[in-house]
């Protein structure tokens, strides 16, 4: 396994979003006066897009409307609540001096990936970012890590997935990718064991030693 491509999920990954996410969240319930759930168990849903989201939350003669107010909130909660990640930020420009090409693939809207990683200074690192609005399926659909394969045009035998869910697992898998999953994020660890990804890891700390050894 020589590594030449690092392909990350940005949500429970690089960037930890999950106070701006509740924040919108319970902001659009009480617009609904709709009841608020536990700090987990919003946890437990993110991963799968704001729509995705919301629907577990709002009915759905609602959802339209309730994504628009969730949106225009969500534009300053998300710069205002996001950080890095524990590690995040030495482990990219790490990655970059070692000529590793790196992308983002997010279920997270464009604009929204976009403008936190801008705000979080670390957009300039990543050769590319796919989110799954442009696409037809988000994950754990394999659509969006083979369109970023076939971008680079490495095998997929030089490529990496990290992500923090067991549906990246699962997208990865399904793409042929080898997955390392790291614990902390929406997904059990039983979850993420349940797909058998090539690596867990306890922290993005572990990467830079897994990379090493790989390239």
């Amino acid at each position: 396994m020589h590594i030449k491509i690092i392909i990350f999920d940005l949500d429970g990954t690089l960037i930890d979003a999950y106070g701006a996410i509740a924040s919108s969240l319970k902001y659009v319930l009480k617009k609904f006066n709709l009841d608020i759930p536990s700090e987990i168990k919003i946890k437990r849903a993110v991963g799968w897009g704001d729509r995705e989201l919301l629907k577990q939350f709002v009915p759905a003669d609602c959802l339209n409307k309730a994504l628009k107010i969730y949106r225009n909130d969500h534009r300053a909660a998300l710069l205002e609540k996001s950080r890095l990640m524990p590690y995040a930020g030495g482990l990219l420009p790490a990655l970059k001096r070692r000529h590793i090409k790196l992308a983002v693939a997010s279920n997270r809207p464009t604009e929204f990936s976009l403008s936190v990683l801008k705000h979080l200074r670390i957009k300039d690192y990543f050769d590319y970012v796919l989110c799954a609005d442009k696409l037809k399926f988000k994950k754990p659909h394999p659509l969006i890590l083979n369109k970023i394969m076939n971008r680079f045009k490495f095998k997929k035998e030089n490529a990496l997935y990290v992500g923090d869910m067991s549906i990246d697992a699962r997208a990865a898998n399904s793409a042929g990718i080898k997955a390392a999953i790291v614990l902390g994020g929406s997904s059990t660890k039983k979850e993420i064991e349940k797909e058998r990804p090539f690596m867990i890891l306890k922290d993005l700390r572990s990467l830079v030693k897994l990379i090493d050894a790989n390239i």
